[in-house]
């Protein structure tokens, strides 16, 4: 009877937790999915089952192909500059320096800033005649250029900005990671003679690679969510060179209000991410040797 006691109590306390759970997690991916096979309601008129038509407007869709090619560039692209740039900046902030607590901190403050504030800065560098790159350039006699309103330049500035945003985030778990090493690696190596190139290949990068998974699992996930300074900097455009899949799920969802092909879109989406989780705890996560 105490026992039986002891394992209502348990569960009594885990109570909240689990309706929370299934309320805001698990009930609405049953409800998307269910969604993206029914048609959209209109006034009236109910959704009706349809079966695959939302996926299969979704391949003859050229912009959610357009969204998806640039999604898988902005995440090609985004994905080993922000890592290896964080790498960059953790080793170099690591080292015994004069000024390096405002080094780290310089590093660390894009990442506090909220994304809509950053895409206000960047926008003003973007800005042409009077933006701050169009000064550098002009004062170096180059030609102007409307970077967010040229279609082969627009997908790569909003690419910039990720960059810098996500770089300092990640260098906080390398920074973490290199200073959770035993110290007598580094002098094990010094008396070997060995180089700071094969000190950090063969000593330091095995062991950073747990943090460099997670990392990149984070990195990809961040690749295909981050599209807050699309609102204020190019909304998709021009003619849908900067448009990624989770912002065209918005405008197809809350402009459109096209609620069951976005269902769709959404599906497909989790199901990327998915596939990458999969792969982290099936694959990467195999080759990863933990401490």
């Amino acid at each position: 009877m105490e026992h039986r006691q002891h394992v209502i109590h348990i569960w009594l306390m885990l109570l909240p937790a689990l309706l929370l759970l299934l309320a805001f997690t698990h009930w609405p991916v049953v409800s998307t999915l269910f969604d993206s096979f029914h048609s959209t309601p209109k006034g009236v008129r109910a959704s009706v089952w349809v079966g695959l038509d939302n996926y299969r407007v979704m391949l003859d869709d050229p912009v959610f192909r357009k969204a998806l090619a640039n999604n898988l560039w902005f995440a090609g692209v985004t994905i080993p500059l922000s890592i290896g740039l964080a790498l960059v900046m953790a080793l170099w902030v690591n080292e015994r320096m004069a000024g390096r607590a405002l080094l780290r901190m310089a590093y660390f403050t894009p990442t506090v800033l909220p994304m809509i504030a950053v895409a206000n800065i960047w926008l003003f560098f973007y800005t042409p005649q009077y933006g701050l790159l169009e000064q550098v350039s002009g004062a170096m006699g180059l030609p102007a250029q409307n970077w967010l309103g040229n279609p082969t330049t627009a997908l790569g500035a909003v690419t910039l900005v990720a960059v810098w945003k996500e770089a300092g985030f990640f260098m906080i778990f390398y920074l973490a990671a290199l200073q959770g090493m035993n110290p007598s690696l580094r002098e094990a190596a010094a008396i070997e003679g060995a180089s700071r190139w094969t000190f950090f290949r063969r000593v330091q990068w095995p062991l950073l690679m747990p943090t460099t998974v997670f990392v990149l699992v984070n990195a990809f996930i961040n690749g295909f969510r981050m599209v807050d300074h699309l609102f204020v900097m190019t909304r998709g455009g021009p003619d849908n060179a900067s448009t990624l899949l989770l912002y065209y799920l918005y405008e197809v969802g809350f402009s459109f209000w096209d609620t069951a092909y976005a269902s769709a879109i959404t599906v497909v989406l989790v199901a990327i991410l998915a596939g990458v989780a999969l792969l982290q705890f099936f694959v990467l996560d195999r080759r990863v040797h933990y401490q």
